[in-house]
């Protein structure tokens, strides 16, 4: 399965919806994640990608869309 299929998939485990966002449309303000969800995201890309992503990079906007998510991801694989 391709990352970006494999983070949608996290991303609907997490808001608990059939949701299918553009590469670029923001989570937070469609409001699919919502901050309190972002720690509970982060670790399970954290499980899925057998990365480690340090509490200083826990903020929204690195988490903003599909195509910064996977971004991420790669900056860190």
């Amino acid at each position: 399965m391709e990352r970006r299929a494999r983070i949608l998939e996290i991303i609907r485990s997490i808001s608990r919806q059939e949701v299918n966002p553009g590469p670029d449309e923001s989570l937070f303000e469609s409001g699919i994640v919502d901050s309190f969800a972002l720690p509970e995201m982060v670790s399970a890309l954290e499980r899925e990608f057998s990365i480690t992503i340090p509490d200083s990079d826990l903020i929204p906007r690195k988490f903003e869309t599909l195509e910064r998510i996977e971004s991420y991801i790669e900056g860190r694989t």
